[in-house]
């Protein structure tokens, strides 16, 4: 008998494209090994060199349209650390808030419309069905309501930078315009809905981890550290801060800020991705991997400085005992839990008098030449790193993004996913569906991690080792 090779490309329901190649054992019932390939190829660093450090909030957004705000913002902090202008305190704010609606906008989408028709209709719903239009059918109340969700975080964005999409509003030392009250009380006219439908994808997801615990325990379950930002006293924290890594066991590893992070991670390189595995370095390679985004920032916290959030947050944490939560599919439920955060936060900053100051750009700069900027994108810790000459060119750059340091999570997910569920010699559509979701829990963003395009069919050809086509499915 002839081993076989599944390939399945793109991986559908993410930003970005992938493959995935599950190879399967000489006697076709079992995988030997699944390998997640991220083949697009990564080149945007080499391109932003020569350009002024005040173009990078602008340029650095084309990477993503889904994330599009994460790295405008990464980059402003970046050059304010370039340029030695730390923005004043209404600016920072305004900047908080603008990020708080991209972490609802984008953890909103992915949990009702992403993983969603998973969640809601079953993986092994008809594929033809399972999507959005097939949870308009089926939930139509629930699906209007998550469109109203990611709606309000996308006006937020878009009353503070001009578009919903590569806004256009921090600049180095601050941001350009000032918030009017006016469009302070439209924003805030949306919290208590935007509260009430994130409190019901909370309900949904806790209903279906009732009864699908069997799948939960065993689809990809895993010990890794884990990574992100945090207050000074451990809570959960998503816009400035330190970097914290913790074990295995969730004990402290290290604490220390952005512009030292060369210092504790590398990156290795497999030859069969071109998206590199970060790793921390004092334990190497690959005793060093850990995890970010919303699983791994709520691995390395103690609470949440929000009521509702850290209440819920509570109850999340005795689903291990207090110990770190090492299965994949509660990716989904620490996502509302901050989810539920952003949009308790972004009342707390609508309501802070220095919102709506004019005092929103430092002028005086204190040149520096290098700086580092750190944000808590949705999909886990972004890191912009610029070097410039004294006319304010970058020289030289690094990007070292949230689906990046997911990279070995999502390739142990998808071999660890293939090998529990993928049986032969009849491998139908809903097992590899499983395989897929494996990597869709982390909601990985590849085009940032590649900074690439490419095109969006997906066919699952099943072969024999000398490259004969034994069984074809496709989706267009």
């Amino acid at each position: 008998m002839v081993a076989q090779k599944i390939t399945i490309e793109p991986v559908t329901r993410i930003e970005g494209h992938a493959k995935i190649t599950i190879h399967m054992k000489d006697d076709n019932q079992s995988v030997d090994h699944a390998f997640l390939h991220v083949n697009e190829f990564r080149g945007f660093e080499k391109f932003c060199e020569g350009r002024m450090i005040f173009e990078m909030p602008l340029i650095t957004p084309r990477i993503c349209g889904i994330c599009p705000v994460s790295h405008h913002l990464a980059a402003a902090k970046a050059g304010d650390a370039v340029l030695g202008a730390p923005p004043p305190r209404p600016a920072s704010l305004l900047r908080e808030l603008m990020h708080m609606g991209q972490i609802i906008q984008s953890h909103g989408m992915h949990f009702f419309e992403l993983a969603g028709p998973d969640l809601l209709l079953g993986f092994d719903a008809d594929p033809a069905i399972r999507n959005v239009v097939g949870l308009v059918q089926q939930s139509p109340e629930i699906t209007v309501k998550a469109v109203q969700l990611r709606k309000f975080g996308q006006e937020i964005i878009r009353i503070l930078g001009g578009r919903r999409i590569h806004p256009v509003f921090a600049v180095p030392g601050g941001v350009n315009k000032a918030l009017s009250n006016a469009d302070r009380e439209i924003i805030l006219s949306g919290i208590d809905q935007a509260l009430e439908t994130t409190q019901l994808g909370i309900s949904i997801i806790k209903d279906w981890a009732e009864k699908n615990m069997e799948d939960i325990q065993k689809f990809a379950v895993f010990p890794t550290g884990y990574f992100g930002l945090i207050t000074e006293d451990n809570g959960l924290e998503l816009y400035e801060g330190n970097l914290r890594m913790v074990g295995r066991n969730g004990g402290e590893l290290e604490r220390f800020p952005a512009s030292k992070y060369l210092d504790y991670i590398s990156e290795h390189v497999e030859n069969w991705s071109y998206l590199k595995f970060p790793y921390y370095k004092k334990l190497g390679w690959p005793d060093g991997v850990y995890r970010v985004g919303p699983l791994g920032r709520l691995n390395i916290i103690d609470k949440i400085d929000t009521p509702l959030a850290n209440e819920e947050f509570k109850k999340y944490k005795q689903i291990n005992n207090g110990k770190p939560i090492e299965n994949t599919l509660y990716y989904h439920y620490s996502r509302l839990i901050e989810t539920l955060f952003a949009v308790e936060r972004a009342k707390i900053l609508l309501d802070d008098p220095d919102l709506l100051s004019n005092d929103i750009l430092n002028t005086r700069h204190d040149f520096k030449g290098e700086g580092v900027g750190v944000i808590e994108a949705p999909r886990g810790t972004l890191l912009h790193h610029y070097w410039a000459n004294e006319n304010g060119q970058i020289k030289k750059l690094n990007l070292i993004v949230s689906t990046g340091h997911n990279n070995y999570a999502m390739s142990k997910a998808v071999d660890m996913v293939a090998k529990t569920y993928v049986k032969g010699p009849d491998i139908h559509e809903g097992l590899l569906n499983r395989v897929e979701a494996a990597v869709r829990a982390h909601d990985p963003c590849l085009s940032c991690s590649t900074h690439a395009i490419g095109q969006m069919p997906m066919i699952v050809d099943v072969v024999d080792v000398e490259g004969k086509i034994i069984k074809t499915l496709q989706r267009d």
